[in-house]
């Protein structure tokens, strides 16, 4: 039986895979520490994410709340101006109902953990006199650049390079995320990542999935204009410090996973293949996608090819059949990507460079090629190859399209000559850094430490 002095922790992530699996592998370890935590996610969530499959603590449970659209989520409305609004009308009164139903019970509420995109969860907090502590699901890097441009500090549109702003490197304006090189380009998501700064004052405590020796000069700059403490990386702990048990993988997903990925990589020798992921979001054109088709091809190497359903309809069917047919490649839905990483057969990851893919990568001491698209994907490519030196940024052509012969180059390089030695060696090194970070007094379960010490305060 809980003792009755045990902590209760909310924690209610954005409504996305990429923002989800992060604030379950942070409730992981803080369920670890003597803390119950009730992790919050919408209806239409609840309803595709395989909970009964989780392998989760006793002290950690989920529970549920409306964001309007039961049926369907994001995708049965399309806008998502139309989503966050109704979101925020119906989310918030369905969580004022569901705090004073626990305040109610022997378990009330001392924090909840919210992620920005949703900066209204902390308004609702507030109301209940609760400590909020703001979650930030992307690096240090990218959220002290929409600081800056918030806050006026950074004037867009930016006419002057490169960017010069303390802590980061210098940057030129393909290395900065897109709603900050074009603030037009998709007004609806400019706004929401803007918004997460309108209360961030009123936050308690403010958390980053990063750690602090993999963007220290960063982290020390932002702490004088908004202290925070960086608690990851929010990898399973299987693969790090083994310090939560049974945390073998990214428990929520959202896509029916193909397990022949990890009989094919059985056959093939150590550090020989390319995995190829782009994530879940990330659709390229046609032409894109037999660029990349005939580059991977052309390359020689072994490449496994994760290709999520939505995007089947963007690369010719012929080129399928050839890949399969090669004895070279393998193309699958969607896998368990940890797995993957960790397996000896893999050689380098060509990624989009979204934060979860990137710092795992890091975690598992893979190199990476990067073809960054939006957000914050162009930053992480920046810190990937000039700050960590675990990789190599495609060079995108006149008409916008990564080539098959730059394509080709890239993946020699880091499979095959001096470059990628350097590189592999570098990321053994962030590796370590990682597991270091979030092992027994590190600063990450330092400052996990410190954010229970301000839950015992309250």
């Amino acid at each position: 039986m809980e003792e009755r002095n045990t902590k209760h922790v909310l924690m209610i992530p954005y409504p996305s895979q990429g923002h989800l699996n992060p604030m379950l592998q942070f409730s992981k370890r803080l369920s670890t520490k003597g803390v119950k935590v009730t992790m919050i996610t919408t209806i239409f969530i609840s309803k595709i994410m395989h909970l009964q499959s989780l392998s989760l603590p006793s002290s950690l449970q989920f529970d549920f709340i409306s964001d309007g659209y039961d049926q369907g989520g994001f995708a049965q409305v399309g806008n998502i101006s139309t989503y966050l609004s109704q979101m925020k009308t119906i989310g918030s009164e369905n969580l004022k109902e569901l705090i004073q139903k626990y305040n109610s019970s022997n378990h009330p509420i001392d924090c909840v953990v919210y992620d920005p995109m949703i900066q209204w969860v902390l308004d609702v907090t507030k109301e209940f006199d609760l400590l909020g502590a703001a979650f930030f699901t992307q690096k240090c890097s990218v959220n002290y650049m929409y600081y800056h441009v918030y806050h006026g500090l950074l004037k867009l549109p930016i006419t002057s390079l490169p960017i010069s702003i303390e802590g980061l490197p210098l940057l030129e304006l393909k290395d900065t995320p897109s709603f900050v090189n074009d603030p037009g380009f998709y007004p609806a998501y400019y706004e929401m990542v803007m918004n997460q700064f309108s209360n961030i004052h009123k936050a308690d405590i403010v958390l980053v999935n990063s750690f602090y020796k993999l963007e220290d000069q960063v982290v020390d700059s932002m702490s004088k204009l908004c202290p925070i403490l960086t608690i990851g990386p929010t990898v399973p702990s299987f693969y790090l410090d083994k310090g939560v048990p049974n945390d073998k993988d990214n428990d929520l997903s959202l896509f029916q996973l193909d397990s022949s990925a990890i009989n094919w990589l059985k056959s093939k020798p150590a550090g020989s293949v390319t995995y190829v992921s782009f994530g879940s979001m990330v659709c390229f054109s046609m032409e894109q996608m037999k660029e990349i088709a005939l580059g991977l091809l052309g390359s020689g190497s072994n490449f496994l090819w994760v290709i999520p359903t939505m995007e089947n309809k963007n690369i010719p069917k012929e080129l399928v059949e050839e890949i399969s047919s090669s004895g070279k490649g393998l193309v699958v839905n969607w896998i368990q990507q940890l797995e993957v990483l960790s397996n000896k057969a893999i050689g380098c990851f060509f990624t989009h460079c979204g934060w979860n893919s990137t710092l795992e990568a890091l975690c598992l001491g893979v190199p990476m090629i990067a073809i960054p698209q939006w957000t914050d994907q162009p930053l992480n490519a920046k810190f990937v190859e000039d700050v960590w030196k675990v990789g190599i940024r495609v060079i995108v052509n006149e008409n916008g399209i990564v080539t098959r012969e730059e394509i080709k180059s890239c993946i020699r390089k880091v499979l095959e000559n001096d470059v990628g030695s350097e590189m592999r060696i570098n990321a053994k090194k962030w590796r370590e850094l990682a597991i270091e970070a979030i092992s027994h007094g590190g600063t990450s379960d330092n400052n996990i430490n410190d954010f229970l010490n301000k839950l015992k305060r309250s």
